[in-house]
């Protein structure tokens, strides 16, 4: 069988069961646009390549499965680095496929050359420069087996332009690229954590988004029954357990309710799945559970005692989440915590939590569309206050229903991302929670939405600010307000109309509106008009113990404090 490297490249997409992919086409990579003509691919032309970076990252983070984008040379594939970068922060699969200019002129600063293996070396799992069309039987297949093996991670792949065009003999395409088998912990750790659970009186599960790649949810479910666990969750591992499972503490960390923090401050043990202590979750460190021995589960070793110390009390389990959970089952005997669960209810009493009345204040927003959006809708979310208040009020009910950027924290990741779930889950409604400041940041994906015209609903949260940032000087730096207000805010309503996509704003709460937008087929926009100056609240402030987080009472529409 005689292909050219694009040839070949497509077709062992295809045997990968790859069926949409997210780019743009170059100079660098025609020769592989060329060879998608003859395809049973379908490509989505983005309007930026972060834009099909994050695309890719929704098929991704809906599925499971490795996805796939591209971009040319240079730019193109300049522009798609913050996407990897994020994907590999998130543990996301995704391959990134990008042209290169001629081998010959590598070295050479050519038009549109970038060293794009060097650039990519530190935020992608593995990357490859391919130097010889033959070699994409093995890196092709080799590159999803790596994304999709142990702790996954985005692989990116270089293809100079000549060998795009050259011609290759081979016999037989390769078998797919497929997850090495999961990665078994030590028996003798896990008869120890066992031990640990059994013995514990205050124990909390504090779960991250390893449970959700793994696959693990149910497994989770399962332990946490059977050893009347209460759980706690990163903003990466909301919907592993379902937001009114009553052994759910809700989300803990910078913006975790104070009873969820002061309860995992009581605790005696932490039972760590899949999570890797990240600063936003534990606040200082030192202070985090001060009093827990800790279970410490992660298929990546390299987390085991990284940020937290693991000493002789503690129990380091290196093995894939879902595999320790299943053994955890059969090894932890069934028990019932009355005592803690008084504790853990005398705790939530002290720490009341209190909605906010102003039906236009995000929280109450985000809870109403809650409540009218289908139960197997999937949320995607921009970046800043609006994600937070989304952490805190949507009613997030199964794994992989919540998509949102943790680790790089990427503003414009929220309507891409939203394309990218909606073309790998179409059955699904799903609706994109962004800020007016992270929509600009990838606003021409609206074109992109218009063009294929999915069912995605925008949810836009107007205040005109960079609400994070502005909130952070408010609070920690004497109220000086520099760059984060935008003095010439457009009417993002009527932009989404020119785009060709239904829009309206909301100048007040009208259930009426938010259902007409859910029940509408295709993309709809609303603008949603909200307090300039209300802050999201509790805040642990930078440096902090979890312990110590602000709470202020919530604002009227005019920033009044009640």
């Amino acid at each position: 069988m005689k292909l050219t490297g694009a040839e070949l490249i497509v077709q062992l997409l295809e045997r990968q069961g790859i069926r949409t992919v997210a780019g743009i086409p170059g100079g660098a990579n025609l020769p592989l646009y060329h060879a998608l003509a003859e395809s049973g691919l379908r490509h989505i032309l983005v309007r930026h390549e972060q834009g099909g970076g994050f695309i890719a990252q929704g098929m991704a983070r809906a599925t499971g499965r490795a996805a796939v984008c591209f971009a040319t040379s240079g730019p193109g594939a300049t522009n798609l680095l913050t996407a990897i970068a994020d994907a590999k922060l998130d543990s996301i699969p995704v391959i990134g496929i990008t042209g290169q200019v001629p081998a010959s002129l590598i070295g050479t600063d050519a038009f549109q050359e970038v060293d794009t293996y060097g650039l990519t070396i530190p935020i992608t799992k593995h990357n490859y420069l391919v130097k010889d069309a033959a070699e994409l039987v093995q890196v092709i297949p080799e590159a999803f087996r790596v994304a999709l093996s142990g702790r996954p991670g985005p692989v990116v792949i270089d293809v100079p332009k000549d060998v795009q065009k050259a011609a290759v003999e081979i016999d037989a395409l390769p078998e797919p690229g497929a997850a090495d088998p999961a990665p078994r912990p030590d028996p003798a750790s896990l008869r120890r954590a066992a031990e640990m659970i059994s013995a514990a009186k205050r124990p909390v599960v504090y779960a991250g988004g390893g449970v959700i790649s793994a696959d693990a949810s149910g497994l989770l479910r399962e332990l946490v029954a059977r050893c009347d666990l209460p759980v706690t969750a990163t903003l990466m591992a909301l919907g592993a357990l379902p937001a009114d499972d009553p052994r759910f503490l809700g989300m803990l960390g910078m913006h975790g309710s104070m009873a969820t923090n002061a309860i995992v401050d009581k605790a005696d043990l932490l039972i760590v799945c899949g999570a890797r202590f990240d600063d936003r979750a534990t606040g200082k460190v030192e202070a985090f559970a001060p009093n827990a021995a800790v279970i410490h589960i992660d298929v990546d070793s390299a987390e085991l005692g990284k940020i937290r110390s693991l000493g002789e009390r503690d129990a380091a389990v290196s093995g894939d989440v879902g595999v320790a959970l299943t053994a955890l089952l059969a090894l932890a005997p069934a028990a019932k915590r009355t005592q803690w669960w008084k504790e853990i209810d005398a705790v939530k009493a002290a720490h009341p939590e209190t909605p906010p009345e102003d039906p236009m204040h995000p929280w109450s927003l985000i809870r109403s569309i809650g409540a009218m959006a289908p139960l197997d809708a999937i949320v995607t979310t921009d970046v800043g206050q609006h994600q937070m208040w989304a952490a805190q009020a949507y009613p997030v009910r199964y794994p992989r229903s919540f998509l949102t950027s943790g680790g790089l924290g990427t503003m414009g990741f929220g309507l891409p991302a939203a394309i990218g779930a909606a073309l790998a889950r179409p059955e699904c409604t799903v609706i994109a929670l962004v800020g007016d400041g992270s929509l600009l940041m990838n606003v021409q994906e609206l074109a992109t939405l218009a063009e294929i015209g999915l069912n995605i609903k925008v949810f836009v949260f107007d205040n005109g600010q960079l609400g994070l940032v502005r909130q952070q000087q408010e609070l920690f730096y004497q109220e000086r307000y520099v760059a984060s207000r935008f003095e010439r805010r457009p009417d993002l309503a009527a932009i989404a109309r020119g785009f060709g996509i239904e829009a309206c704003p909301l100048a007040s709460f009208d259930a009426a509106v938010v259902e007409q937008a859910l029940l509408t087929d295709g993309p709809v926009l609303v603008n949603m008009a909200v307090s300039e100056t209300e802050n999201v609240f509790p805040m642990v402030p930078p440096g902090a113990a979890n312990v110590q987080a602000i709470i202020r009472a919530p604002k009227d529409r005019a920033g009044r404090r009640s």
